[in-house]
């Protein structure tokens, strides 16, 4: 990996470049994604990459000294560091990075995700082949091999009440309801699902272009609602596609498992979501 300080001079477009940020991460965590985006990246199974691939990698967390570059060893990455700026949020980190991109693709991706050696081959591909897509979702894959279901339909208060608070124990009585919030109806390993209206930002493959007419992230979210945000907003100039030959491994977790600043910044940001987007209780 080679390591350079933050530019802003212009380059010419690569195919894909990508952004990450991290607060205080998880060493291993990260080291596993560098390592397994610089797998998929190799150039036989991205043909059309040629040379490093430009990843942004946005310090909101700590001043420390870290070796960044010793983190993904080898990996064909040309890391640009960008930090200083405090915790100014995840979306508007990586806002930092979509301003300086140039590339075809852009992949907004958590520290915390794993890919598939041929999840970007099979992304860039159907990207290549599908110009009217500007947003690309894969297939989430949890810890034990079982699917995430992180595509969503436009959800109630009281779904997010259920999902993101109420103990697995206490779901049961509402099995169908968070079945049809979490699309599991047509979401599976097999078929291409168009138009799902919201989408996780753990993954999300844009079209560059795409993504700097949108503006990138709403930066009045902190954290948390950002994704659904961008993904309602990316209907209005382009399509998404759920891919489910792009399968992903994330190590996720949720609001109410992190303690009271999560759930008070989670409260925050679904109000504005509400606010903005329309009210829907029940």
């Amino acid at each position: 990996m080679q390591l350079n300080a933050e530019s802003n001079k212009a380059t010419p477009p690569e195919a894909i470049s990508v952004s990450l940020v991290v607060y205080r991460p998880h060493r291993r965590l990260l080291e596993r994604t560098l390592h397994t985006l610089g797998t998929a990246l190799t150039p036989t199974r991205v043909a059309a990459q040629a040379g490093s691939t430009p990843l942004y990698l946005i310090n909101n967390g700590t001043d420390e000294a870290i070796d960044w570059s010793a983190l993904a060893g080898d990996a064909r990455l040309e890391m640009s560091l960008i930090q200083g700026q405090g915790n100014v949020g995840y979306g508007r980190g990586h806002n930092l990075a979509i301003e300086r991109a140039s590339s075809r693709y852009h992949l907004i991706l958590n520290p915390d995700i794993e890919l598939d050696a041929d999840a970007l081959t099979h992304a860039l591909t159907f990207m290549d082949a599908h110009p009217e897509v500007g947003l690309l979702s894969p297939q989430i894959i949890e810890d034990d091999g079982s699917r995430q279901y992180l595509c969503r339909r436009y959800p109630t208060v009281f779904d997010l009440f259920i999902r993101g608070f109420l103990p697995r124990s206490m779901r049961a009585p509402f099995k169908a309801r968070l079945a049809r919030y979490e699309m599991r109806d047509v979401i599976g390993d097999k078929d291409i699902v168009w138009d799902p209206p919201i989408v996780s930002g753990c993954f999300m493959l844009f079209r560059t272009e795409v993504l700097k007419k949108l503006g990138g992230f709403d930066p009045r979210y902190f954290l948390y609602f950002e994704d659904y945000d961008l993904s309602l907003r990316t209907h209005d100039v382009a399509r998404v596609a759920y891919v489910p030959s792009v399968r992903v491994l994330h190590h996720g977790g949720d609001a109410a498992g992190k303690g009271w600043t999560h759930i008070k910044l989670f409260i925050a940001s679904a109000y504005k979501f509400f606010s903005r987007f329309g009210w829907k209780w029940l």
